[in-house]
């Protein structure tokens, strides 16, 4: 092949539709159970999208075709290709049949790109990304584009995984802040490779890290994805702290919405200033009317009450209570296990109730 004729092969021709099947061109692998999947229209057509939105897959799998979802990873500041990132989730027939059989010039039926889950508008902004697992295939996405838009970023980025080894994108990632300083990198792991030294944020992801990582994030646009109980937490967190949630959006990387009406409302238990709450101190014998605002630590010592504590910010543990009746909103720093809130268990310091609650104190 010729100069010319190698450019001309690499020119869009037009923009890529939904009856041309794609073709693998690459496969290649991110992290344990993790790997990316590059496609490219054999007739050369580009691919337009929004950072951040997913295309569908038609894959034959050999009990019947199915359709499975997926974010796209890469950028549509690069459009001669298209990737998807997947991990091999629990129970996942789909991703396992990509990871074991897909390869290079396999052909498949797509469908998209579509959904909402991305970036206002072109102008430059102060961005907070915060993921999860997989959920990090948009933040990729979405970092790219901006790196590419030739504007100086600002983005706090925050990436949560179990080990440091399943921390996908970390160099591709890392390579790019270390060429300008308008992108901080955050990684927090749960447990350490038995291999290697992590010097990284250890444990579950909670305000105080916020707080270091991102000082300023009331002025910065926040995007999540992760597992729903991460960011269910992510919101409780920043509701605790006063943001403002008309800029936080959020998509589940198990249910992307499609267009604006198929996003789910959020209805999350905030406490207000403005409700009554009462406490009943079950083995004291003595009840008190409180605002939701308030702890359950605080109103047990308005109380006369003594709940042990420490560091009244949910890292410590020591005022962990058992709640026998009621609801409480409780946003922790990790002083807690999930075995003893399934068991009932609540810390006094960061836990507020909602309606009437009893707790054995």
């Amino acid at each position: 092949m010729s100069g010319g004729d190698f450019h001309s092969a690499f020119r869009p021709a037009a923009p890529w539709r939904e009856d041309e099947p794609l073709e693998c061109t690459m496969v290649i692998p991110e992290a344990p159970g993790v790997a990316s999947f590059c496609f490219r229209a054999p007739s050369g057509a580009w691919f337009d999208h929004a950072p951040g939105q997913f295309l569908t897959l038609e894959l034959p799998l050999p009990t019947g075709t199915v359709h499975r979802t997926f974010t796209i990873s890469s950028s549509p500041s690069r459009p001669l290709s298209i990737t998807l990132t997947v991990k091999a989730q629990e129970g996942s027939l789909g991703t396992r049949w990509m990871l074991d059989h897909l390869t290079p010039g396999t052909r498949l039926r797509a469908f998209g790109p579509a959904g909402v889950f991305t970036l206002p508008d072109a102008a430059p902004r102060k961005y907070l990304f915060i993921s999860a697992g997989s959920g990090i295939t948009p933040m990729l996405a979405m970092t790219t584009w901006i790196w590419d838009s030739g504007f100086e970023p600002d983005i706090a980025f925050v990436h949560c995984a179990r080990r440091p080894q399943d921390l996908i994108f970390r160099q591709r990632l890392e390579h790019m802040a270390s060429r300008t300083p308008g992108l901080k990198l955050h990684w927090v792991v749960k447990e350490d490779d038995p291999y290697r030294t992590w010097t990284g944020y250890r444990g579950r992801f909670n305000q105080l890290m916020l707080g270091l990582m991102a000082p300023d994030y009331l002025d910065r646009e926040v995007f999540c994805c992760g597992p729903e109980s991460f960011m269910q937490s992510v919101r409780d967190m920043l509701n605790a702290l006063g943001y403002d949630m008309e800029r936080y959006h959020q998509e589940s990387f198990h249910a992307p919405a499609a267009t604006e009406a198929e996003v789910p409302e959020i209805d999350d238990v905030v406490p207000s200033d403005d409700r009554t709450a009462e406490l009943h101190f079950a083995s004291s014998g003595v009840t008190a009317t409180c605002r939701e605002t308030d702890t359950v630590l605080t109103v047990a010592r308005a109380s006369g009450l003594n709940i042990p504590s420490g560091c009244t910010f949910g890292v410590c543990g020591t005022c962990k209570v058992k709640k026998t009746e009621g609801d409480v909103v409780m946003v922790h720093s990790g002083g807690i296990a999930d075995d003893d809130i399934e068991a009932g268990y609540i810390l006094a310091c960061c836990s507020r109730p909602i309606g009437r609650v009893s707790v054995e104190v």
